[in-house]
C-alpha cells in the first residue's frame, strides 16, 4: 500500500487498525488518565482528563518539572481545557478545535465536563517519571 502525500512520500507494505478499546498502555495519575496505541513509528495518545484535573497539581509531581515539557498537536474532542503558557498567554481549547503547544505550559479543566483529547506528538513520555 502506498500513501502519496503533497510534500512527502510515505510508503508502508502493510495496514494496521487499533482502537483506544485496547490501547497498548495506560497511564493513570489524579483526575486522569491516558491511553497510548503504538502504530508503525507513531504513539498517539488518548487523555482523559476530569473536572479539577490541572496538570500542574496531577502531573507535576510526577514528572517533577515546573511545567509541562512535552510539546503537543492535539484535537480536542471533548469539554473545555484552558492552557497558560509560560510567557503569560492563556487560551481555551474546546471540542473540535485543533491545537499545538510548545514546551513550557500548564493546562486544567474548565466546568464540569471531562476534556477528551487525541494527541499526536506529545504523549510518548507525558506522565512518566523519567
Amino acid at each position: 500500500m502506498k500513501l502519496l502525500l503533497r510534500r512527502n512520500i510515505v510508503k508502508t507494505k502493510k495496514a494496521e487498525l487499533k482502537s483506544f478499546e485496547r490501547p497498548d498502555e495506560v497511564r493513570e495519575f489524579p483526575k486522569g488518565r491516558l491511553e497510548l496505541i503504538k502504530i508503525e513509528n507513531a504513539t498517539i495518545g488518548r487523555a482523559i482528563l476530569e473536572p479539577g484535573w490541572k496538570w500542574s497539581e496531577s502531573v507535576k509531581p510526577i514528572v517533577h518539572t515546573e511545567s509541562c515539557e512535552a510539546p503537543h498537536f492535539q484535537y480536542h474532542v471533548s469539554g473545555l481545557l484552558r492552557i497558560r503558557m509560560d510567557d503569560g498567554s492563556e487560551f481555551d481549547c474546546h471540542p473540535g478545535d485543533v491545537s499545538l503547544l510548545g514546551a513550557g505550559h500548564d493546562a486544567w479543566v474548565v466546568g464540569d465536563e471531562p476534556v477528551v483529547m487525541v494527541d499526536f506528538q506529545g504523549m510518548v513520555d507525558y506522565a512518566k517519571n523519567l
